[in-house]
């Protein structure tokens, strides 16, 4: 096929979903589930932007990846759902741009910040006495500001537009994703594949070591403890985090790590789906349900909201 400019030119996104009675149903339980995301995250921010006893780098990481999980489930459910419900199905050169930018840079994101987020564990357990000089609000601000900076998309986006596209501009997903893109390509993009493998497999495996690490060292002094209490209440912080990393990277090494040969489209659909959708919804109810600081601050707000809620009904 010739080479055809897609500058001005829209995408088609096939899409995860058709009208059938299952499809129905599957649609509307992702928009319940976005629903319960929004909500949980947006609440997880402000809740510890809210409470002064939140304030610590633990709860200050886990606001950012709640930040982050709220714009990544925003990044791709909204434009899936309202191509569903209108039955339009394209999206713009910028939209596909603007998608693949987001997605790449806050999946890095999150890979850098979980990492930190490990390290604090680390200094937590392992140099208690320490951990106000290690874990400072500056070290902890410098942390959380890197995974944001570290973690650019921009280049991967340009690099994956800027290739002459063929007549066929369906995208077989239900949002841009660059792997998927570059298949369209009328061009030889092999030196490109070759390198956004290659980065996708440092940002997932550089911080991933960097956490097993850390929890390797944790788990060495957690059976060193002596008090049973002592060890449990490190273990329960420390399985939330195991959790939520279980997760995002298991996910992640199974969309990123493969090899090529090896790949389909549909199992690319649902793992996406599963990365994008599902696991934005689990991280604040992993954090919330196993963490009674979290649990506490939210009732005392609840009750603080109940009220004056009582007040203004009164007057």
């Amino acid at each position: 096929m010739e080479p055809n400019q897609t500058f001005n030119s829209d995408f088609i996104l096939v899409g995860i979903f058709n009208n059938s009675p299952t499809h129905i149903f599957l649609f509307s339980l992702v928009l319940g589930i976005f629903t319960v995301a929004v909500i949980g995250n947006t609440a997880m921010v402000l809740l510890i932007c809210l409470d002064n006893q939140l304030h610590s780098p633990m709860y200050v990481l886990l606001s950012q990846l709640s930040l982050m999980d709220l714009m990544l489930i925003c990044t791709t459910v909204p434009k899936m759902a309202f191509n569903y419900l209108s039955g339009r199905k394209s999206i713009s050169l910028a939209g596909c741009g603007a998608q693949i930018f987001l997605y790449v840079s806050l999946l890095g994101a999150e890979c850098f910040l979980l990492a930190a987020m490990a390290y604090d564990r680390y200094v937590a357990i392992c140099h208690p006495l320490r951990y106000s000089i290690l874990m400072s609000q500056k070290i902890c601000g410098l942390m959380a500001a890197s995974s944001w900076i570290l973690a650019d998309g921009l280049m991967q986006a340009a690099a994956t537009l800027s290739f002459p596209f063929c007549d066929a501009h369906e995208v077989d997903h239900f949002f841009c994703e660059a792997p998927i893109l570059v298949r369209l390509a009328c061009a030889d993009t092999s030196v490109f594949e070759n390198v956004m493998y290659i980065c996708c497999v440092l940002m997932l495996l550089v911080p991933f070591s960097l956490i097993l690490t850390s929890y390797g060292l944790i788990l060495a002094a957690v059976l060193q403890m002596r008090s049973t209490e002592a060890r449990k209440k490190a273990f329960s912080t420390c399985s939330s985090h195991l959790s939520v990393v279980g997760l995002f990277y298991g996910a992640a090494i199974f969309i990123y790590m493969r090899p090529k040969s090896y790949r389909t489209a549909n199992q690319d659909k649902v793992v996406s789906a599963f990365y994008t959708v599902f696991t934005p919804v689990l991280n604040p109810l992993i954090y919330s349900l196993r963490n009674s600081e979290v649990k506490g601050a939210l009732k005392k707000w609840l009750r603080k909201y109940a009220s004056i809620k009582s007040y203004a009904h009164h007057v």
